[in-house]
């Protein structure tokens, strides 16, 4: 609950959740009836720069991606038959195919990685492990350009009511353990690090071949630029990302996605996922990544009405979709819905210059000034004089502001439109 003193101000006082004990078996979602993969197509390429026309056979553990090999792929979790394609617009309008498949009840297996591991294991993990359970992007650990130095393992979810990667790092110790070996061994980062907040790594750090390191549990310590300010005292900008720092931030999910692949040759299918229904109630479960969401909401008997709202993520920094076809991904660590009528809708009504965002901001920035910017589309702007990178990403100051912009969003926006204009300002130079 957000906490306020009696007289004057105070900031929002949110904490993350303590896992004291073990948590209850997730429940685990047969193969679905037809699975939906989203396969990237950033040059846009559309249907024909792909081998996956109706009628295509697809087996399990298949590497798909363009026909020309050029972008990054992923693979298919479930054998069967490709009965539609079509063009998807993700989140600032990234580019995908579609892929429906209908699926068998039974595994044929690809042989694709496990001779690619035979060739070359690096290779074969960055070919195939950004599309494993927590999405492990491995391929800024071989990169010459960035020359991670720091690996950080993520023992939480940086979102509040999200325990999904909590619930691995504690009940799947030794599998975690193996693959932080396993990146040191491959990919050999100077440090390695697992981070989880509070208490959560009391009696339990012994067991990782890496320093452990407790955040408070105060809210947003877990978000990933959070730990790039506090604990790595290293800050992005619009020229440095946060592997141009040296740093690649790895969940405990993908940790222990790593060590499956390894030990058994054989892909990981399952994602692990924190499903938080109308009343707040939390509930595990685990299902094939291409299995569509209204499968898993049905699973446990919630409804999406007319007018409820879809999170993909937690209450503060997750994302909106529309469609219950929406299939699981490597990155979906939590399932939100709430009902219409508790819905707090965002509006275009002028800031009011309040300063709640600012009390509430944990990087310090003025983010009363910082909105007028990103308002009116002047990014750069935003970048230069109001720490536009400075910020986190935690959500606290559009959960706050009493006009109800939707600040968060704007900060995304901005991000995304300053980091897509700079090959072309490179190419130009």
């Amino acid at each position: 609950m957000i906490k306020k003193p009696f007289f004057g101000y105070a900031t929002a006082n949110f904490k993350y959740e303590l896992l004291s004990k073990a948590a209850a078996a997730p429940a685990s979602l047969p193969i679905p009836s037809q699975a939906v993969f989203l396969v990237p197509d950033p040059e846009d390429r559309g249907p024909s720069g792909f081998d996956y026309q109706v009628g295509t056979q697809v087996e399990t553990g298949q590497l798909l991606k363009a026909r020309d090999g050029g972008s990054p792929g992923i693979y298919s979790t479930v054998t069967g038959t490709v009965i539609d394609t079509s063009v998807y617009l993700g989140n600032y309008g990234q580019k995908f195919l579609s892929l429906t498949v209908q699926c068998q009840q039974e595994d044929s297996w690809s042989e694709d990685f496990a001779g690619a591991l035979e060739k070359d294991r690096a290779r074969a993990l960055v070919s195939f492990m950004g599309a494993a359970p927590g999405a492990p992007d491995v391929s800024r650990l071989v990169d010459p350009d960035t020359a991670i130095d720091t690996v950080v393992v993520l023992g939480a979810d940086p979102d509040l009511l999200v325990e999904t990667n909590l619930t691995v790092l504690k009940g799947q110790l030794n599998t975690v353990a193996r693959g932080i070996e396993l990146i040191r061994e491959v990919f050999g980062p100077e440090t390695v690090l697992v981070v989880a907040p509070g208490d959560n790594l009391q009696n339990v750090d012994s067991h990782f071949p890496a320093r452990a390191v407790a955040v408070p549990l105060a809210y947003p310590s877990a978000q990933p630029l959070m730990i790039m300010h506090k604990v790595l005292k290293r800050f992005p900008a619009q020229d440095k990302t946060i592997s141009q720092l040296g740093v690649c931030f790895i969940k405990a999910e993908a940790a222990a996605s790593l060590a499956t692949a390894l030990s058994t040759g054989r892909l990981p299918l399952k994602k692990l996922i924190t499903v938080i229904d109308k009343q707040g109630r939390k509930k595990l479960v685990k299902a094939r990544m291409g299995t569509p969401i209204g499968d898993v909401l049905q699973h446990f008997g919630i409804e999406a009405g007319a007018g409820d709202r879809i999170i993909m993520g937690g209450p503060m920094a997750g994302t909106a979709i529309y469609s219950l076809a929406q299939p699981v991904t490597a990155e979906t660590d939590a399932l939100m819905i709430q009902d219409k009528s508790q819905i707090v809708r965002s509006s275009d009504y002028p800031c009011i210059n309040c300063g709640d965002c600012v009390r509430n901001c944990p990087a310090d920035i003025q983010i009363n000034m910082l909105v007028r910017f990103l308002e009116a589309g002047q990014y750069q702007e935003a970048a230069n004089m109001y720490d536009l990178y400075g910020c986190v990403e935690c959500g606290l100051c559009s959960f706050v502001c009493p006009s109800r912009i939707p600040i968060l969003q704007y900060i995304k926006l901005a991000k995304f439109e300053l980091e897509r204009s700079l090959p072309a300002e490179e190419d130009n130079a």
